[in-house]
Parts: C-alpha cells; sequence; structure tokens
C-alpha cells in the first residue's frame, strides 16, 4: 500500500533544515538549500548555533594553543562569530535600540529600525553588548574552556528566537521576518528541547541554569518589542539571539563562579 508523504511545508521535521538554518542564519556557503520550508525549519536554527558555536570554540582553542589569554581567546571566538554571522544579531540590535528609543510612537520606531544608519543608542548598544559577552565569556572559558562557553549559548539563544518568532505577531507587513513566516508552536517547541537537552548534555546542571537565563533574556526582549512596536521584525529576533546568548553567558558564570 502506499502511503503519500505529507506536503514539505506541513512536515514537523525535514532533514535539510539544519542546512537552511545554516544558509538562513549565517554566510557560510552552504550547497543545497532552499527557501521551501521558511520558519518551519526554525527547529533547526540550534544546530546552526552548534556550528558557529563550534567554530568560535576552535578560534578560542587556536588561541590558547598559542599560550594567550582567556580574554584574547574570547574576543578570538567573537570575531569568528561575528564572521560566521555577517554580524547579523548584532545588527538587529543595534537597530532595535536606535528604533525602540529613538521613536516618539510606533510608526516611527519601525521607520528608524529600516533605516541601516547607527544612532547613539545603537552604538552604546553594541558597545555594552560585545562589552560584556567578551568579559562573561572569558570568566567561563577560564573554568571550563571554550566549547561549553561558546556552543551552549550559541544553541540556547538561537532556540530563543523560534520562541519569539513563534510568541509575537507580525509588527510589519514585509521584511525577513514576515518573508520566512512564524514557526507553528511545535516547531519552536522542538527547537528549544533540542537546545536545551544539548546544553545539559553538554555542560551538566550549568547548562539547565543558562537555558533558564537564555529564556529570561528572550523574554525582556519579547516584552520590550511587544510594547515599542507591538510584535517583532528580524531586527527584534536579532536582539534576542544576542540578548538570550549573554544571559546564557551571565547564567554560567553564576554557577561557575
Amino acid at each position: 500500500m502506499n502511503h503519500r508523504q505529507a506536503p514539505i511545508e506541513t512536515r514537523l521535521i525535514d532533514l535539510r533544515d539544519p542546512v537552511r538554518a545554516l544558509t538562513l542564519l549565517t554566510r557560510l556557503p552552504v550547497p543545497g538549500a532552499d527557501g521551501l520550508r521558511g520558519a518551519a525549519a526554525a527547529w533547526a536554527w540550534p544546530l546552526a548555533g552548534l556550528i558557529v558555536g563550534g567554530l568560535a570554540a576552535l578560534a578560542a582553542l587556536a588561541a590558547h594553543g598559542l599560550g594567550l589569554s582567556a580574554g584574547v581567546a574570547a574576543g578570538a571566538a567573537l570575531i569568528t562569530a561575528t564572521l560566521v554571522t555577517g554580524g547579523l544579531h548584532d545588527d538587529g540590535l543595534a537597530d532595535c535600540a536606535d528604533g525602540f528609543w529613538g521613536g516618539y510612537d510606533r510608526a516611527r520606531r519601525l521607520e528608524i529600525m529600516r533605516d541601516s544608519r547607527i544612532g547613539s543608542y545603537g552604538v552604546l548598544a553594541l558597545i555594552f553588548a560585545v562589552g560584556l559577552r567578551w568579559l562573561v565569556l572569558a570568566q567561563v572559558i577560564a573554568v571550563v574552556g571554550p566549547w561549553v562557553a561558546c556552543v551552549v549559548p550559541a544553541m540556547l539563544s538561537r532556540a530563543a528566537m523560534a520562541g519569539v518568532m513563534a510568541a509575537l505577531p507580525f509588527a510589519r507587513q514585509d521584511g525577513l521576518a514576515r518573508h520566512v513566516g512564524r514557526p507553528k508552536a511545535g516547531t519552536a517547541l522542538a527547537g528549544i528541547a533540542l537546545s536545551c537537552g544539548a546544553a545539559v548534555l553538554i555542560a551538566g546542571a550549568p547548562g539547565l541554569v543558562a537555558a533558564m537565563a537564555a529564556a529570561a533574556g528572550a523574554l525582556l526582549v519579547m516584552q520590550i518589542a511587544r510594547a515599542k512596536i507591538g510584535g517583532q521584525t528580524g531586527d527584534v529576533l536579532g536582539a534576542t539571539q544576542v540578548m538570550s546568548e549573554a544571559a546564557a553567558l551571565i547564567g554560567l558564570a553564576t554557577v561557575l563562579a
């Protein structure tokens, strides 16, 4: 008896979703990707985080192998992650900072967020975000090494993006987030479960603390976005990744201190 497969858009998991996640969230030249699934592939976003975090960890290990300090290793990891992603998420954080606090109403905030120029709020947000992650990443690397420090927050923060994308409506009728679509609740939950399971497997109990901290960071961004623009955009998702990654690192540092 022949059984027809479910349409590709409705499947919870498709084997090519990790490739689609890498194409969307990184600058890596990944062959064979397509845009058939959009946000339906969001369960695999933590796997893109695994690759980004893994490459960052390799850069930190190389710095450590040269006898350099944990601070330099953390810097090498951050630079590598930025090169791999093209600074996509940091750009979203800067745009959100400019729009949320530079606009006097929802329409003006969205207009500012679309502007490619960066303002004082955006510059300060990047300085604080990069500086904080650098300091805490160096602290965690010094205690448990680059693998836990780089991979766990990277995976958790990509799952957080899927969660926020599923929870909030679109703030505008166009843009990257609208093009990608919104994942179903089951898709977002699958990604969250995948990232949390990996965090515990890699880091043990501190991984669970990191997961809770990442969730808190994502919820903070989500509530601010809801209040400021009534929903989510691609910039909001980028800010979610940066803030939840920073929160996960702080969670690890707090437990491991």
